[in-house]
């Protein structure tokens, strides 16, 4: 399964710089580490969650887990959440897993962890279980002009 046209355009479209990694099919950040040799803190792993009743993407460093409770501060919501697995298939028309952190592709908003900013170099999901997209801090805050706070810490 290749990186998704879409996404592909998506990025071209804004003048967004970024390098598409192929590697063996993984579903994990902490596998995806594993196989490219890199440190987790370097992988963005993306979470969709439910603010209130609202859909919403967060972007984290794979080495850390999200705050629930600082999401729901930075967010102003009553209750954060992770929505059930189905409703990326039935909202997003992706397959669980498969997430990628544009969220105004799926026309939601992302929230993003300021522990990212500190990368030269992140990798984020593409879209695709055998290719991730290797980027700056910058271009996707250029692109997705997210809400960016702690909203992680460690395991």
């Amino acid at each position: 399964m290749a990186v998704p046209k879409k996404t592909l355009s998506y990025l071209d479209k804004n003048k967004i710089k970024y390098e598409v990694v192929e590697h063996k099919t993984v579903f994990t950040a902490y596998d995806l580490a594993q196989t490219l040799k890199m440190k987790l803190p370097e992988i963005a792993k993306t979470l969709l969650v439910k603010v209130d009743k609202n859909l919403a993407l967060t972007v984290i460093p794979a080495s850390l887990r999200l705050d629930f409770a600082s999401l729901k501060k930075i967010a102003k919501a009553k209750k954060v959440s992770i929505p059930k697995e189905n409703v990326m298939k039935t909202k997003l028309k992706i397959k669980p897993g498969a997430i990628t952190p544009f969220g105004q592709l799926y026309k939601i908003p992302v929230y993003l962890d300021s522990a990212l900013k500190r990368q030269s170099k992140i990798l984020v999901g593409s879209g695709s279980f055998e290719e991730s997209i290797k980027m700056t801090p910058a271009g996707l805050i250029k692109l997705e002009e997210p809400t960016i706070g702690k909203i992680s810490k460690k395991k």
